[in-house]
């Protein structure tokens, strides 16, 4: 297992170059002057919109400009301070534009519903009359779309003037669970002290030694226990600033402002947990097959990540890594092969785990800056399927931001887990189609499944627990500790069935889900991850090109239309029903090699 060592004594090969982006910090202060001088230029358009087509350019180009540079500055100050999130400077960095995006965005309060007032017989014309506004066409559609969720110019100022505030629960979450919770130290496999972090954690779950699976389990959990109050009361402001929003902006729910964002029917969000409940028998058989494999009496929380095949402990340098991803990504072309490679030697990725680094992984950047990659790699087979699945978005973000306007420049969640997701598929399938020993195809058979009961159940999981919890609210129950931890209780006990010995500990998993702070978010992974099974198979069979064009489409349309060019309609329950087929044989597959 890697050990953990300061920032700078890592080889700068592995560190994120963000010296790209701002030479220091007095380049970055220009550039934060830069957005506050842009938006004061955008005030003398109040008034004006309706001018004329030439005049609405000119004000989209300029607003465009301002959020982009916007973007930039945000970015750096956040991912200096993921770096080490006890880093004041970097803190009052990220505080210091957070504080000037509200006010940004209060200056350009009026922008939307002056906008939205010019009326769709207006904006057509001007469309028309301008040709520089073709590029604009899409993003004025969906701005018309949005007339009824749209407040008057004072309303929307104040709600801007705000925005910095309603992100508070995220904030002090962040920060109570990256750099103040210290979960201390737990008897490793040699019986040597070892450190436990959000890091490391999984990696003692996948550990062959119960004991060290339990002691990593109870440790973990124990801290959550301690500080249940204080992020109870975060988790419920968190939602009911989503319940108030949504009912300010005349939404029929929270999670109705959530899908209305991508237009996407919430019966997506229903198919999607109904076919998952209906198909929890054959989880619960894999749990069956899980406790039978680890030969226990009794099948704990704490066995869920335990390998079921017992293969000698492998270490794969990140080197190594590399050239696994390189290797499965062989059917996405040369092209895409020699852009990850630039990529991987170009600073994109922070590799290892550092004091005070933000936990887990993520891809990040701004539209001017490289698509960077945040890990904190251990050297385990997991880590190499983390690299495939960011590198799957941060190419996403490169293909994108080359070919589309800054504009269209992002990515809906719906569609971009997509991308790192078909990566995923691609990486287990090349290590199926190539292994020959008997034990360690069972070992990946097993990683598959694991794929779907983390990424599809245990996902569609929180997605559920999501919408009872806004629904509670909605319906003006109160969000207690108690409350929450005995809902989510009766969920993971109706999820993992009657073969798992029931945990009090594990009540408590909730409060360390970050996603819960970004609502309705997770069920997109659970989505994604079955149209990624579906696009891996199409891409084997008849090669990317398709695939290709959908990475390059940004959001110049609905998610739900761009999956449709690589080839899977997300609308209907198929893609959900299909992965579940998958699963299920797999299962089977398992079953009769164990």
């Amino acid at each position: 297992m890697q050990t953990i060592t300061s920032r700078n004594e890592i080889d700068p090969k592995y560190k994120w170059d963000l010296a790209s982006m701002y030479a220091d910090s007095a380049a970055w202060e220009a550039d934060l002057a830069k957005v506050k001088a842009l938006a004061e230029e955008m005030t003398g358009y109040a008034g004006r919109l309706g001018e004329s087509g030439a005049v609405l350019l000119e004000s989209l180009s300029k607003k465009d400009d301002m959020n982009r540079l916007l973007e930039k500055v945000f970015v750096y100050a956040r991912m200096k301070r993921d770096e080490d999130n006890a880093n004041e400077e970097a803190q009052a960095m990220t505080d210091k534009v957070m504080a000037a995006a509200a006010a940004l965005g209060a200056k350009l309060a009026f922008f939307t519903p002056e906008l939205i007032g010019l009326g769709e017989e207006t904006i057509r014309r001007f469309l028309e009359e301008e040709p520089g506004l073709a590029v604009y066409r899409f993003y004025l559609e969906c701005v018309l779309r949005e007339k009824e969720h749209v407040l008057s110019d004072s309303e929307e100022a104040l709600l801007a003037r705000l925005s910095e505030v309603l992100g508070g629960a995220d904030d002090i979450f962040t920060m109570l669970n990256n750099a103040d919770m210290d979960f201390g130290e737990i008897e490793g496999e040699d019986g040597e002290p070892a450190k436990l972090t959000h890091g490391s954690y999984i990696t003692f779950l996948q550990s062959h030694d119960r004991k060290v699976r339990q002691a990593a389990f109870e440790k973990l959990y124990a801290k959550y226990k301690s500080q249940i109050n204080t992020i109870g009361a975060t988790y419920a402001t968190s939602v009911k600033t989503d319940v108030i929003g949504a009912e300010i902006r005349h939404y029929p729910s929270a999670r109705g402002a959530a899908c209305f964002a991508d237009n996407v029917s919430e019966d997506v969000y229903d198919n999607l947990i109904k076919v998952i409940n209906e198909n929890l028998p054959a989880l619960h058989k894999y749990l069956e097959i899980r406790k039978r494999a680890l030969g226990v009496e009794d099948l704990r929380m704490w066995d869920m990540y335990a390998p079921l095949v017992k293969i000698p402990q492998r270490t794969i340098p990140y080197e190594e890594a590399q050239a696994m991803v390189m290797e499965a990504l062989q059917p996405m072309g040369e092209q895409y092969l020699a852009d990850l490679k630039h990529g991987f030697a170009d600073g994109w990725v922070d590799v290892y785990e550092t004091p005070g680094k933000t936990s887990g992984a993520y891809s990040f950047g701004s539209y001017d800056s490289k698509p960077f990659v945040l890990l904190n790699y251990k050297e385990t087979l997991q880590d190499v399927f983390t690299v495939i699945h960011e590198m799957g978005h941060s190419m996403n973000s490169y293909y994108t931001r080359k070919t589309q306007p800054f504009v269209y420049g992002g990515h809906s969640i719906f569609t971009a887990e997509v991308a790192s997701t078909v990566n995923e598929n691609l990486l287990i399938k090349h290590l199926l189609a190539t292994e020959k020993d008997p034990e360690m195809r069972k070992y990946l058979i097993n990683f598959q499944l694991e794929g779907f009961r983390t990424t599809v159940f245990r996902q569609t999981m929180f997605a559920e627990f999501e919408h009872i919890v806004h629904k509670h609210v909605e319906d003006g129950g109160s969000l207690t500790p108690s409350w929450l931890c005995a809902e989510y209780d009766k969920l993971n006990s109706k999820y993992f069935g009657p073969s798992l010995v029931h945990d009090d500990f594990i009540q408590y998993e909730w409060a360390r889900i970050p996603h819960f702070y970004s609502a309705f978010y997770v069920y997109k992974y659970a989505t994604g991850y079955s149209a990624a099974a579906a696009i891996s198979d199409l891409i084997l069979q008849n090669g990317p090109d398709d695939y290709l064009k959908f990475l390059a489409c940004g959001e110049n349309d609905y998610p739900v239309e761009l999956l449709k060019i690589a080839g899977v309609d997300m609308s209907q329950p198929a893609p959900i029903e299909s992965a579940m087929r998958t699963f299920s044989a797999l299962v089977d597959e398992l079953d009769a090699l164990i």
